[in-house]
């Protein structure tokens, strides 16, 4: 069954959050074939038409000053989406994968110094981008901070309150505060003119929390919490945890200033002050990780800033893939449902391959194989087709690093299940080899090559279309390797085969003449 599209062109997948907002949503984008994050933010309900053309002026007016900020810590806005009874707003954003700050907040275990000035620095850098468009988030909170797996700061939810106006103090009916107020600054609870100095104080609230494990103010009540907002000293940071240095203390105490003009200028100036906490870029934790195990290392970015991707680990091989999508009960799959469910799955993924959206049609196949493994064996004949099928699509999708892992399991999966020298399980060994091409193994693309056309050779002779693509491929990754000679030896006869097999006018056969031409012409 087709997802739900909104806009006719993104599709929500699975819901991934949900707050007082709405729901967040990982989805696709249908024309770009590429994963998104869909926003649903929830209005306050709309009771004229008056009403509905605030709202969206208003809705798109944050968005496209949300979209202005250029920087790699806000995660990037793609589209702003309006229904016509403006009750739904949606925003089509960067998925971005992380964990909420919020998560690791521990009293029990604060986090080092150096690790929440290091937060605190990358908060700051993306707040400089934003005050200079100028955006106010006006709802900083560990809710809305991620932190990546490379300990990378995005800040999440920028425009949101303006959007929804919950940066100002609205009561209910019975006099109940709404929404959470443990980071508004005294200006935002008086319903004063919000500034950059807004979200300073909250920063400020951010850095408490985290180097002693627990909020500014907790108050009894909302009411109560407010006035000591508004009206209460902060406790000083060393009174709660000596061994915080006195320069960061100094820098929490003037960011909780309770006048704006009393806090720091701007989010620069924030930075510099922390800017001596931070690691020089190549040097060596002064942190132990070990005690911190759960949460990414915040000061890798400035110990090795700009680095490559990391080196993928090699990835083992194993009898089937697990998908993250909860799999359904094994014991409620009878094999025909799983029958079923895979001809369903392929059928959409026919849909989405007409359409060039590999990545969704891969995934789409990966939801499937799970429960179908557990119904019909990790081995079968259809599940192995099926994942030979995902398998294919990365390759056409250029995706051959989660590809290739794929291709060795199963032409391991298919040396068990039908012979090493079966059709399929050559086929997949073929397919490793091309992706190691891809990804510049060459070495062990030329193996595998030619370990499979010695068997091709073997069942088929020289001449058969698969051997003379395989010797096509020799001959290139020699190339490719600056082995010109051997490269010369492998194509020439190529090319009098293809003569013969498929003339000399043949596509075919005049690349592999021109690929001779130029060779003649370099050596």
């Amino acid at each position: 069954m087709r997802a739900e599209s909104i806009a006719g062109r993104y599709e929500r997948v699975e819901e991934i959050g949900a707050g007082g907002m709405g729901q967040v949503w990982r989805g696709y984008d249908s024309v770009l074939d590429r994963e998104v994050a869909i926003k649903l933010i929830r209005p306050d309900a709309v009771h004229s038409p008056e009403q509905a053309d605030e709202l969206a002026r208003r809705f798109r007016r944050e968005a496209r000053v949300t979209a202005r900020i250029q920087h790699h810590g806000v995660p990037q806005v793609y589209d702003a989406v309006l229904d016509r009874s403006y009750d739904r707003l949606y925003l089509v954003m960067e998925f971005v994968r992380g964990t909420a700050l919020r998560a690791f907040i521990d009293p029990q275990q604060p986090l080092p110094a150096t690790w929440a000035a290091a937060i605190a620095a990358q908060i700051c850098t993306v707040l400089s981008h934003a005050h200079a468009v100028p955006v106010v988030h006006r709802d900083l909170k560990p809710d809305n901070v991620l932190v990546t797996a490379d300990g990378a700061i995005k800040l999440l939810d920028f425009g949101i309150a303006a959007i929804l106006r919950t940066d100002v103090t609205r009561l209910t009916a019975t006099g109940s505060a709404i929404g959470t107020h443990h980071y508004m600054s005294p200006e935002q609870i008086h319903g004063a003119q919000i500034t950059p100095q807004s979200d300073l104080y909250a920063l400020g609230c951010v850095l408490h929390e985290l180097l002693t494990g627990q909020r500014v103010f907790v108050g009894g009540s909302d009411f109560e919490l407010w006035r000591q907002h508004v009206t209460e000293p902060p406790p000083p940071l060393r009174t709660l945890r000596p061994d915080v240095p006195t320069a960061i203390e100094e820098v929490v105490l003037e960011l909780l200033a309770k006048a704006p003009e009393d806090r720091p200028a701007e989010a620069y100036d924030v930075y510099e002050r922390l800017l001596p906490f931070l690691p020089l870029p190549g040097s060596t934790p002064t942190v132990s990780h070990s005690a911190h195990r759960t949460m990414p290392d915040p000061t890798l970015v400035y110990r090795r800033p700009n680095v490559p991707r990391r080196r993928p680990e090699p990835a083992p091989v194993v009898p089937a893939p697990r998908s993250e999508t909860p799999a359904a009960d094994p014991a409620a799959m009878l094999r025909t449902d799983a029958r079923d469910a895979i001809r369903a799955a392929v059928t959409r993924s026919d849909d989405l391959l007409a359409d060039e959206r590999f990545t969704q049609a891969a995934e789409l196949l990966e939801q499937v194989i799970g429960p179908a493994s557990a119904a019909l064996g990790a081995e079968s004949p259809r599940v192995l087709a099926l994942r030979s099928r995902r398998a294919a699509i990365l390759v056409i999708g250029g995706d051959f690093r989660r590809a290739l892992p794929e291709f060795d399991a199963l032409a391991a999966a298919y040396a068990r299940t039908a012979g090493p020298t079966s059709e399929d399980a050559l086929e997949c060994l073929r397919q490793a080899a091309h992706c190691r091409a891809e990804l510049g193994q060459t070495t062990a693309a030329l193996r595998q090559f030619r370990q499979v056309l010695a068997h091709v050779r073997a069942a088929s002779g020289d001449a058969s279309p698969t051997a003379l693509e395989l010797r096509r491929n020799i001959g290139m990754v020699l190339l490719s390797e600056g082995k010109a000679a051997e490269a010369v030896d492998e194509l020439r006869p190529l090319h009098d085969d293809l003569c013969v097999v498929y003339g000399p006018d043949h596509e075919e056969t005049q690349e592999v003449a021109e690929v001779l031409a130029r060779l003649r012409f370099t050596r």
